[in-house]
């Protein structure tokens, strides 16, 4: 077995226990798996009821990691996610008590509920994987992941996620209720067994030791790194668009790709790869102009176009 077959081989496990409870959007759990390999965050957008809690914890259940939940608030405050120092009067000293983003797979579930404050509260973590605290700096649990929630219909209480922030999440997938046949399964399966056991595939060192042996032998030929180039680069010249892809954006294409090639089985990146990769990587960090907001220009309509229009020349 190659080293990039046993990353086929371990997501096929997770996938078939994540049947066992989860309906449908193969698609987000393969990219939920790929952002992990690649040390990268994850925003679900979705409306509530349609199992993003429920496949972020089942996710973290079968690869047996480290796994916290917080719901944000509007009263949530950054040491409710960070922890904090307390006094202790026996030792007249202070003491670092953790909060919960000391943990591999930390959900936040509508994360656009809480203020800009305790939301920014986050962006140490997601980006150097630390917290600080007055003088002292923790180092979080490797490899650490964020799966953020979010509706994308409410209004009313929710503070919208800065620029900033919203860049450090590797993806943004939108996830979306199941069809008939899906509802049906769904229906079925919660007859049975409202939540079906799942076993644990694989665990924390494997998964540590996937995310080195990734980056070490998927290959990505110079033809790919200049057909991401292109593509990123072709969202900065677009008129409808006020905010194209920074770097970010660029490096976030090459990572999940090498990770998303890896658990279909393959030690090398194809085109492909990176056309399936192209929307959840950059929707949500393209900014619409107010022209085209007036015109009722989509982001989905405008990726498509820059698919179409970059040529792959290999």
């Amino acid at each position: 077995m190659t080293k990039v077959q046993e990353a086929k081989d371990i997501f096929d496990k997770i996938m078939e226990q994540m049947k066992k409870r989860i309906v449908g959007n193969d698609n987000v759990i393969e990219l939920m798996f790929a952002s992990l390999l690649s040390e990268g965050h994850v925003l679900l957008e979705g409306v509530p009821g349609i199992a993003k809690t429920l496949m972020a914890s089942t996710l973290a259940d079968v690869i047996k990691m480290g796994f916290k939940r917080i719901q944000f608030t509007s009263d949530l405050m950054p040491a409710d996610i960070t922890g904090g120092n307390i006094y202790e009067r026996e030792t007249s000293s202070f003491r670092f008590i953790e909060g919960p983003v000391f943990t591999s797979i930390l959900l936040t579930d509508e994360i656009n509920r809480a203020p800009p404050k305790t939301q920014s509260a986050l962006l140490e973590a997601m980006q150097e994987k630390q917290v600080s605290s007055g003088n002292q700096t923790f180092k979080l649990p490797e490899p650490f992941m964020v799966i953020a929630t979010q509706n994308p219909i409410e209004s009313t209480g929710v503070y919208p996620l800065p620029e900033a922030q919203i860049d450090r999440f590797l993806v943004k997938i939108p996830v979306y209720p199941p069809s008939l046949h899906g509802e049906i399964d769904m229906l079925v399966k919660k007859r049975e067994k409202m939540f079906a056991d799942v076993e644990t595939v694989t665990n924390q060192k494997t998964i540590i030791k996937l995310i080195t042996e990734i980056e070490k032998n998927v290959t990505v030929s110079n033809q790919i790194l200049e057909y991401i180039a292109k593509l990123v680069i072709a969202t900065r010249s677009i008129p409808s668009l006020a905010l194209g892809a920074s770097p970010r954006g660029s490096i976030a294409l090459l990572t999940l790709s090498r990770s998303i090639a890896a658990i279909r089985g393959r030690d090398f990146v194809e085109p492909d790869d990176i056309k399936s990769i192209f929307f959840p990587v950059m929707n949500h960090r393209l900014i619409l102009s107010p022209e085209a907001e007036i015109e009722q220009i989509h982001i989905p309509e405008i990726i498509e176009n820059i698919l179409s229009d970059v040529e792959v020349v290999i």
